[in-house]
C-alpha cells in the first residue's frame, strides 16, 4: 500500500507540473487550505463546552469503565 501511495503521490506532482487552468490550482489551493484549518473552529460553542466538560471529567476522575459505558450506550454503538 506504501509504495502504491507513493507512486500515486508522484503521479500527481507530474501532473500538476502541466495545469494551466487557474481554477484548477484554485480548487486544488482550496483542497490544501482546508486541511490546514483546526477542526476546533467549526464546532459550536454547545460543542466546545461538551468536550472541554469531558476532558475536566476525565481529568478530576470521573470515568466509566468501557463495559459501563457499553451499557449505556450499547444501543448506539
Amino acid at each position: 500500500m506504501e509504495m502504491n501511495l507513493h507512486a500515486t503521490k508522484l503521479e500527481l506532482i507530474q501532473w500538476l507540473a502541466t495545469i494551466d487552468n487557474p481554477r484548477i490550482i484554485e480548487k486544488i489551493l482550496a483542497i490544501r487550505n482546508d486541511e490546514k484549518e483546526d477542526w476546533w473552529e467549526h464546532l459550536s460553542a454547545l460543542e466546545k463546552e461538551s468536550i472541554n466538560k469531558g476532558i475536566d471529567d476525565a481529568d478530576a476522575g470521573k470515568l466509566n469503565d468501557h463495559g459501563q459505558a457499553r451499557k449505556l450506550y450499547g444501543k448506539w454503538l
